[in-house]
Order: structure tokens, then C-alpha cells, then sequence
């Protein structure tokens, strides 16, 4: 008879052969791909996009599977919480990863500590646009004007990236102005359009088609450089701000304890999924910036964006759970 530590040990060694044999046939079913938000939003869309990309190189379905509410608190807590397998995948952005542990006393997750970074699918350049017949004809007089009345601005959400962004703006450029948030960046554009708001904080996956068709007239860009697709519009760093600068942006995460194997082959979906020909159209018309980081230079990205953006909303006293 076996004694017990052998037995112990045929039992470990037992269990890393099985931990072996599935990274070896990794994936041998589908995976879920879990977003935070209804479907027709950019995640939703650049995830399904990618997702048929992926599905071809990893020689399974990539389900993408929507999980709104809670400013994506669900969905997270749900992928923090599945196996540590590889057959979750959490879509992430600013929200996910960097605002919410300031915006929220007490997550069911913990972003730093639950999920590793699987790599980067882009970033959104955010524009303050005003409409055409608007008298403000640029960010100084933008400025100049709110001294007299402070004007209101529209965002796709409350603590969202463009929110967030604005009140940096506000903070480091002397803007005055007040914050109406709407259920997605449409809805804000179409009341910017019908005169109910002043100015709108908007990304470029929704406002370039606007700007492109003269439908509004963006005032800057938060971008460290011009936009290609909006060329005429300065940055504010061009402005003299020179440390007003935002994004909104995407990746791909997954639990922190799947294997390195793993992870690397995702990984290496996930380029194939960005890199295919139909994303990078839809990157180049909508002016999206794409990076092909590897998953540590991802992470490395998410705690520099963790040190930037965590203090500042404390000290502009932005929550969502009161």
C-alpha cells in the first residue's frame, strides 16, 4: 500500500497533468467574451467585430455575452468569479479597470487584484463640439463665454469617460461648466442638435461622423496629437493645457489566475482580432488608435491610468453609491 505521502503526491501530480492537458488543448469548447453593456455600443460592436477574428484563429466560437447594469459592475463581478480557465473573457475599460475602485466605497471585484491583462484593443479620442450656428468659435472663447453664463455640456453617462474627462478639463483649464449626462453618446448629440444642450463631450466613435459632416463643430481635442480624421481640430495641449489630456479605451482581461500559456494564446487571438481587415477600417474611419501591446505593457498602461485618474476623482468627489 502507498503511503500517504505518496498517495498525496500521485494526487498532485495527477492534478498537474490535467492542468497540462487543458492548456495543451486550449480551447476545446467556446468561449465567452462578457461586456458590460447592451449590444450596439462600441464595446458591444468591436467585440462581436473582433470576436469573428479570434473564433478563426483559436478554432472556436468567441460568444460574446452582454451583461449591462451597474456601470458595467455586473459584468465584472461575473467574470472576476468564473474559472480560472480562459473561457471568460472580461472586455475592460477606464471604468472597469481604473474608475470604479474611487467612484464605489465597496466592489464585488477587485480589478488589481482579480483580473491580468490580456491585451489592448483601443483608444477613443474624446472632442468638445458645439453645433454650427454656436457663437463660440474655439476653446478660448469657450472659456471666455462661461465666465458670463456657465454653459451645460452633455456626456454619454455619469461618471463615464467623457464625464470624467470633462471635469478634469474643467479643473486644469479655468472652464466653467455644468454636466447633463445622458443614456449613451447618440442621445446627447441628438439634443445637442435639437438645442437643449450647449456643448457635448464626445468620443469618435460616435462624434467623427458628426464632425466629418459638418453636423457640429468640435471646439478641441483632449488627444496628445491631432486627430487624422479630425485635422483641423486643435488638441489642448497644442492650446497650452499641456497636462489635459484623456482618452476613453478598450482591452481584454481575464481572471489573474489563468495559466501564462493561456493568456499568451488569447493574446495572440486578440492581435489577429484587431489586426483583421474590417477593424481596421472601422479604426481608421471612426479615428480609433490601436497598440499592440503585449499583456505586461497592458498592465503597465492600466496602473500608470490608475495613478492618474484614482486620486483625481477623489478630489473632484464623484461617486455613484452615494
Amino acid at each position: 500500500m502507498p503511503g500517504r505521502r505518496g498517495l498525496i503526491g500521485g494526487i498532485a501530480a495527477a492534478g498537474l497533468a490535467g492542468a497540462a492537458r487543458a492548456q495543451a488543448t486550449y480551447p476545446d469548447r467556446p468561449v465567452r467574451w462578457i461586456v458590460g453593456y447592451p449590444p450596439g455600443g462600441a464595446s458591444d460592436v468591436f467585440a462581436r467585430m473582433i470576436g469573428a477574428h479570434m473564433a478563426a484563429r483559436l478554432g472556436q466560437p468567441v460568444v460574446v455575452e452582454n451583461r449591462p447594469g451597474g456601470g458595467a459592475v455586473v459584468a465584472s463581478e461575473a467574470a472576476a468569479r468564473a474559472p480560472a480557465d480562459g473561457y471568460a473573457l472580461m472586455h475592460v475599460d477606464n471604468g472597469i479597470l481604473v474608475y470604479n475602485p474611487a467612484l464605489y466605497a465597496r466592489l464585488p471585484y477587485d480589478p488589481d487584484r482579480d483580473f491580468q491583462g490580456v491585451g489592448f484593443i483601443g483608444r477613443f479620442p474624446l472632442f468638445i463640439v458645439v453645433r454650427p450656428d454656436s457663437p463660440v468659435r474655439d476653446f478660448a472663447g469657450l472659456v471666455a463665454a462661461a465666465k458670463t453664463r456657465a454653459p451645460n455640456y452633455g456626456s454619454p453617462a455619469v461618471a463615464s469617460p467623457h464625464h470624467l474627462a470633462m471635469e478634469m478639463v474643467k479643473r486644469r483649464t479655468g472652464l466653467e461648466a455644468t454636466h447633463v449626462p445622458y443614456r449613451g453618446g447618440p442621445a446627447a448629440m441628438q439634443d445637442l442638435l435639437a438645442g437643449n444642450l450647449d456643448m457635448v463631450c464626445i468620443d469618435c466613435a460616435t462624434g467623427i461622423p458628426f464632425i466629418r459632416d459638418g453636423r457640429v463643430r468640435a471646439l478641441c481635442a483632449f488627444s496628445e496629437a491631432r486627430s487624422p480624421r479630425a485635422p483641423e481640430v486643435p488638441t489642448l495641449r497644442e492650446l497650452g493645457h499641456q497636462n489635459a489630456v484623456a482618452y476613453g479605451w478598450q482591452g481584454m482581461s481575464v481572471q489573474a489566475a489563468v495559466p501564462a500559456p493561456i493568456v499568451a494564446r488569447l493574446h495572440g487571438a486578440l492581435l489577429a482580432g484587431t489586426g483583421g481587415a474590417d477593424v481596421q477600417a472601422r479604426f481608421s474611419d471612426l479615428g480609433i488608435e490601436g497598440a499592440p501591446w503585449s499583456p505586461q505593457e497592458f498592465q503597465d498602461f492600466v496602473r500608470r491610468e490608475n495613478a492618474e485618474w484614482r486620486p483625481l476623482i477623489r478630489e473632484l468627489g464623484i461617486r455613484l453609491d452615494g
